[in-house]
């Protein structure tokens, strides 16, 4: 089973001489974790749907082996935008294919990561048409850019704005929308402690969650 779903295969494909327990095994840790604090939504990407019907698998045989509803049946919960593709306009964002934006970037950093996004591919000169469907600038703007978005459909399809203006304007909107988060994150490392307790207190909580939800299980199949 762990072997068919399409995250291993992908993961495979890509790294074909690194393949482990590691890879195999993610979706019973992942399963874990959301049922032992008995999740019952799950916020991911659409890449993540395979996991989140294998969890929901888990918990039916569990639950029906036991004759008891132990373990809670989780619901996968998609943003508007279920998956988003990294710079590269090819795969998933992601820190491992470095073809991320860091959220704690600098806003140089950010509008550097930006100008080197994929765009249409088609559109090879300043002045050839674009095609805003298929280009993922654009498919960020969507996020970032709602009052500039028809503007920069129209000029993109007619050539009025350049690929390099596009990304400006992308990078400038989410250097605007992270702005709130880097200065939380800002705020919160000069007092490092604080950050300590508040993941402290988060640990106890779960933990007691967790403790219940073990004693639950060992009932349900007879251990001690």
């Amino acid at each position: 089973k762990l072997t068919d779903l399409p995250t291993f295969k992908e993961k495979v494909a890509q790294q074909p001489h690194n393949v482990n327990y590691g890879l195999v095994g993610y979706p019973v840790l992942m399963a874990a974790d959301i049922t032992l604090y008995k999740a019952d939504t799950v916020p991911v990407g659409v890449d993540q749907a395979s996991h989140i019907e294998f969890t929901r698998e888990v918990v039916r045989t569990f639950n029906h082996r036991t004759q008891r509803q132990v373990l809670v049946e989780p619901q996968m919960k998609n943003t508007e935008y279920p998956k988003v593709l990294g710079t590269d306009g090819v795969q998933k964002m992601s820190k491992s294919l470095n073809n991320h934006i860091e959220l704690a970037a600098t806003p140089e950093e950010t509008q550097a990561k930006v100008m080197t996004m994929v765009t249409d591919p088609q559109r090879v000169k300043r002045t050839d048409p674009g095609r805003p469907e298929v280009c993922n600038v654009f498919s960020l703007h969507k996020t970032f850019s709602p009052v500039e978005l028809p503007m920069i459909d129209t000029e993109c399809r007619r050539a009025g704005i350049g690929c390099v203006d596009c990304k400006k304007i992308l990078a400038k909107n989410i250097n605007a929308h992270l702005a709130p988060f880097r200065a939380k994150r800002a705020e919160l490392a000069k007092n490092p402690q604080h950050v300590w307790d508040v993941l402290h207190d988060g640990a106890n909580r779960a933990a007691a969650i967790a403790e219940q939800t073990l004693a639950e299980v060992k009932d349900a199949v007879g251990l001690p």
